[in-house]
Parts: C-alpha cells; sequence; structure tokens
C-alpha cells in the first residue's frame, strides 16, 4: 500500500496501462487508463452486478476486457487510517518506527494486519511531521486476493477506498481554490458504507468509513412502497411525481442519521484543527438519490457538489459517452485506483 498519494509520472517514455477495479456490495467497476507522457486517457470501462457469484463476474470481466493485473482496495471496520504527529525523521526511520508506534493507534495486532504508513507534512512545529497509518486486516487481503487468483487475476497494487478516492480528487482539482482556515470533504455513498474524508489543501486530515449507505435509502423505500429491492432502486432514482414527496419522506430518517454521523465527524476534525469544513464534494451510487444532495446541504448547512473523477481525463476514441455517463459518478475509486 505503499506511495497513497504518489502523483502520476507524466514523464514515461512510452505508454502503459493501469487498471482500478472497484468490487462493491452491490457493483463492480473496472476502469483502465492508458499514461503517457503528455496525458492520461480513458481505454476502457465497464460495470457489473456484484451480488452474483463474484468468481464467475470477475472471469467475465477478465475474459470482456482482457485484464491482468488489476489494482483494488477496501473499506469498512477491517480497515483503519490513522494521523498522527511522529518526531520529525527521515523515510527510512520511520519504517522502523512504524511498527511500534502504530500499535499505539490501531485496534488490532500487528500480526493481524499489513501495515503501511506515508509521510504527508514534514514541517510541523516542535520537529514534528504529520504520518498517515493505514493498516488492512490479513485475512480480508488472503479473501480478495483468493477470489482474484480463482477468477485468473492478480492484484497489482492494494489500496484502501478512502485514499483512492483522495487520489482521484487531487488529480482532477490540482488547483482547487479554498479560503484560509476552510477544507472539504470528500463524501462518498456506497451501497453499504460511506467514506468520509477531509483535506486541507489536498493533504489529508481525517478519514472515517461509516456502516450506512445508499442500500439503505432503498430498503426504506421498499418498506414503503411494499416493492422489491430492484423496483425501490429505480424508483429511488427516478420517482414519479405522484412518489416524489412520499420517497424523500421515506428516506428522511436515514438521511438524518447519515447527516448526524457525518457533523460528528466534522466537530472532531474542528476540534483538532483551526479550519474548518466549507464545501462536500459527493460521490458514489448513492449520491444521485434524487433530492439527497439539496436534503444533506440543508442538514449540514454546507453547500454540496457532485464532482466528476474523469473532468482531468481524455476520453478514448471507442468510449461510449452515453453510456459512460450513467455511472460516472460511481467510478470516483476505480479511477482512484487506476491512478495508482
Amino acid at each position: 500500500m505503499g506511495n497513497f498519494l504518489g502523483k502520476i509520472n507524466f514523464g514515461v517514455s512510452k505508454d502503459r496501462f493501469a487498471v482500478g477495479l472497484d468490487i462493491g456490495t452491490q457493483m463492480i467497476k473496472l476502469l483502465k487508463l492508458k499514461i503517457n507522457k503528455d496525458a492520461v486517457e480513458l481505454v476502457d470501462f465497464a460495470q457489473e452486478d456484484a451480488q452474483l457469484d463474484p468468481t464467475e463476474v470477475l472471469k467475465k470481466i477478465k475474459q470482456a476486457h482482457n485484464l491482468d493485473l488489476v489494482n483494488v482496495s477496501f473499506c469498512g471496520p477491517q480497515t483503519v487510517i490513522r494521523y498522527v504527529n511522529f518526531l520529525r525523521m527521515s523515510k527510512s526511520e520511520l519504517a522502523q518506527a512504524l511498527k511500534f508506534e502504530a500499535q499505539k493507534h490501531i485496534p488490532f495486532t500487528l500480526d493481524q494486519v499489513n501495515l503501511d504508513g506515508e509521510i504527508l507534512k514534514n514541517d510541523l512545529p516542535d520537529n514534528k511531521m504529520l504520518v498517515l497509518i493505514a493498516a488492512l486486516k490479513k485475512e480480508l487481503i488472503s479473501q480478495r486476493l483468493k477470489v482474484l487468483e480463482n477468477s485468473g487475476l492478480r492484484a497489482n497494487i492494494i489500496d484502501i477506498d478512502s485514499l483512492a478516492l483522495v487520489n482521484a480528487f487531487n488529480f482532477n482539482f490540482p488547483k482547487l481554490e479554498v479560503a484560509e482556515n476552510k477544507s472539504v470533504c470528500l463524501l462518498n455513498i456506497g451501497a453499504a458504507e460511506s467514506n468520509v474524508n477531509i483535506l486541507e489543501n489536498g493533504i489529508p486530515r481525517l478519514s472515517r468509513d461509516i456502516h450506512c449507505g445508499g442500500a439503505a435509502f432503498t430498503r426504506k423505500i421498499m418498506d414503503v412502497f411494499s416493492i422489491d429491492f430492484k423496483e425501490a432502486e429505480q424508483i429511488k432514482l427516478q420517482p414519479s411525481e405522484d412518489k416524489l414527496n412520499k420517497v424523500k419522506a421515506s428516506i428522511e430518517n436515514v438521511l438524518t442519521n447519515l447527516a448526524s454521523e457525518i457533523r460528528t465527524s466534522f466537530d472532531y476534525y474542528e476540534s483538532q484543527s483551526t479550519a474548518n469544513v466549507a464545501k462536500i464534494f459527493l460521490s458514489g451510487g448513492g449520491s444521485k438519490t434524487l433530492g439527497l444532495k439539496e436534503m444533506l446541504g440543508g442538514h449540514l448547512g454546507i453547500p454540496v457538489e457532485i464532482w466528476n473523477p474523469l473532468q482531468q481525463i481524455k476520453m478514448g476514441e471507442k468510449i461510449d459517452s452515453l453510456k459512460l455517463n450513467a455511472f460516472s459518478h460511481q467510478l470516483n475509486v476505480a479511477v482512484g485506483l487506476a491512478l495508482r
């Protein structure tokens, strides 16, 4: 998981390709980029239902898109990200110190996890530096690698969803202007989990997974209208006019709980920082729930914007733009993985 926030190397002498494979609880998203000395180009993408046999779905993706090495990521309670102040030291010294310091900050024993760290800022007061510590349960990685292996795929890079999101955002907004003492939040609403990431000048300062996502909205709609999950998903995204108010009312309770968790994250961050969150950049399948952006902004009193993870990426000649636009808001993690 090294080089979490590594930049794209535009100095490469010949084209190279990278594949981001975002394996969610509802959908599997694939994105393939061609990276050369001048630009990053989208050459292939796909989305498949993840609720079927994942091995068979990945076999289908491998064959249809001629894949081998893929970059994958994880989220949820078996992943940990912490931001910790260390005494200033070199990268080699950090590698030695990490395993001793990390045990103070992660809820697992070191033999249970794969551990990594990255220096984010080395100019803090009192001879300190800010270090990102990331840990992933080995059991979780082993399970995913086995599924990939059975599908004929190999993992090139293993990452965490939140860090892939930061990577994609910083690539697409390299010169984002934010007022002094202000920060931004990346909120990715997946099916089962929502990722909260707070950035100061492009540097992550807080990352948290909330166990609430778009499927919770869908289940509420199922209960209210007495319909199955598939039909509820359709109504959630495109309700008829006569059902619109009832849909909004049905998701209000879930949204209130989600907004409360987000506000708790903001309060904790702002208690530790001189900055406060000025804007939310929204992504993920749940972001397209009709009215959610406006309702979330109303709950939190902060502007909310859906961001495009492909705005700085050139479209290849064979890309079906209409098909891509239908779910581009779900590709943020996959883009960040491919950019690694």
